[in-house]
């Protein structure tokens, strides 16, 4: 499923973080990505190693582990810590689907991408072209929300970023590794989870919410995997 998570950072906030990055030294995006994407990838990207990378990534977690719709959606086990990409000049990132695992740097542990993720951090009317484009098993995406709003997609997606014709477009993107391995189940799990979250706010005293909140939880109990 895709789903936008609505100003996960907000516009005082995001201006903060894009002006550090706009102050940032960039490299050839090329580097991280692997024999195939290589291929098809043009932009620049935050050294993993920058202070400034690690500071802006910690901060992305924080307000993860704070956002109930994202938890929802995600169900994660392990988040990847974000990494920061700049789009200018035509550049782009063609057809591509992510690697399956990824490492979890310092750890020795490593992370399957179940869930992919792209915080955008600049204004849809300060570039022209930069749309996230997903394909999944219920058609293709295209996605240039405001500033801010963060996309979740299956990471098992065919994805791409169209070509920047005008102005920059920055990102934060990562992986996540769900309790839920299926993108299905999970998707039976949120719709259940927004019913039960809409049936306690209109009618909280309904008697069916403890039966459909155990049924929620013995589902993820089933399909779990930690």
């Amino acid at each position: 499923m895709v789903i936008e998570i609505p100003e996960l950072f907000d516009p005082a906030e995001v201006r903060e973080v894009r002006a550090a990055l706009e102050a940032a030294e960039w490299s050839d995006g090329r580097a991280t990505a692997g024999h195939q994407a290589a291929r098809v990838k043009d932009n620049e990207q935050l050294a993993l190693d920058l202070p400034l990378a690690r500071e802006l990534a910690d901060r992305v977690l924080a307000r993860l582990a704070r956002t109930p719709l994202f938890i929802a959606a995600a169900l994660p086990a392990r988040v990847l810590p974000p990494r920061f990409s700049r789009y200018a000049g035509k550049g782009q990132y063609g057809a591509h689907v992510d690697n399956a695992i990824f490492p979890l740097p310092g750890t020795g542990e490593h992370v399957r991408s179940d869930i992919s993720a792209t915080l955008f951090l600049s204004d849809p009317a300060g570039y022209d072209g930069g749309e996230l484009v997903i394909e999944d098993m219920f058609g293709t995406h295209s996605a240039k929300p405001a500033a801010g709003h963060l996309i979740v997609y299956p990471g098992s997606s065919l994805h791409r970023v169209t070509p920047v014709t005008r102005g920059v477009r920055y990102a934060a993107f990562f992986w996540v590794q769900s309790f839920v391995a299926s993108a299905e189940q999970r998707r039976l799990l949120f719709d259940l989870d927004g019913a039960i979250q809409s049936v306690a706010t209109d009618h909280p005293e309904h008697t069916s919410i403890d039966t459909l909140t155990q049924v929620y939880h013995n589902l993820l109990r089933q399909w779990s995997q930690t």
